[in-house]
């Protein structure tokens, strides 16, 4: 539990890092915000892959499951987690902001809007949920490549933090309370990796479902959120190339580091 609080709370120190550079830096360009996106995008999707499906599949065969039990179980598991954040979103009031600072989406709830700007704060904090679960879920079942996966996570989390605290400082926001609210954002994930390491250590059988859960959400908020938002000023390609080496750097941090 303490390794799963202390790796939580990596995560949102690279956050906080990530949103630094916003009071020396007035504006980042489009471009490298995106491939940066991407990048982040490429981390996630790899560390899904390999650091939770694939280690998933294994604890549910040690647990006696065959081959077509342990896919079966890891398939329901990962739409669980879909499942879970596909609700969060549609509940959760929150809004996305393009590069000028305008609402491009907003969630649920929405005649009960608050201000814009906390509408964009609920929807990273809705992004890093699955982040910190899937974290403590790693950190808490003692897998032997928790280290490199929750160091790839905190390493996804830079760009992060630094493209949130720019948009915010883009629509408006004063620098010094962009970067205060961009590092803020990442404080759900410490949280999210202590609960889902109390559930899995409490209940050893949890583990391949609770890995799979997490892999879901995962899923979830590259394909929803990461990807479209790394997509949405026309720098596909960028990304793409982005996405790319951010997983094949996760998949060699796994081999290399598990």
């Amino acid at each position: 539990m303490r390794q799963a609080l202390r790796d939580g709370l990596v995560c949102a120190a690279a956050t906080a890092a990530g949103a630094l550079p916003v009071l020396a830096v007035r504006r980042l360009p489009q471009t490298l915000a995106d491939g940066l996106m991407g990048f982040g995008a490429g981390v996630m999707l790899a560390a899904t892959a390999f650091s939770l499906i694939v280690p998933s599949l294994q604890a549910a065969k040690d647990q006696g499951y065959g081959g077509l039990g342990a896919g079966g179980l890891v398939s329901v598991g990962i739409c669980l987690g879909v499942a879970m954040m596909l609700t969060m979103d549609r509940v959760i009031p929150h809004a996305h902001l393009d590069q000028q600072g305008q609402t491009t989406r907003v969630g649920g709830l929405h005649q009960w809007l608050p201000p814009q700007v906390t509408l964009f704060v609920l929807a990273i904090t809705l992004h890093n949920i699955p982040e910190g679960m899937a974290v403590g879920v790693a950190s808490g079942s003692g897998m032997a490549n928790a280290e490199p996966f929750s160091l790839a996570i905190a390493l996804q989390d830079i760009p992060e933090g630094l493209v949130i605290a720019l948009s915010l400082a883009t629509a408006g926001v004063r620098r010094g309370r962009a970067v205060l609210i961009g590092a803020a954002s990442g404080l759900v994930e410490p949280l999210g990796a202590l609960v889902a390491a109390v559930a899995v250590g409490a209940f050893s059988t949890l583990l391949p479902w609770g890995l799979a859960f997490a892999a879901g959400a995962m899923l979830f908020a590259v394909s929803h959120e990461v990807i479209p938002e790394s997509h949405r000023n026309g720098h596909e390609t960028l990304a793409t190339i982005g996405l790319t080496l951010g997983f094949c750097l996760m998949m060699v941090m796994d081999t290399g580091l598990g």
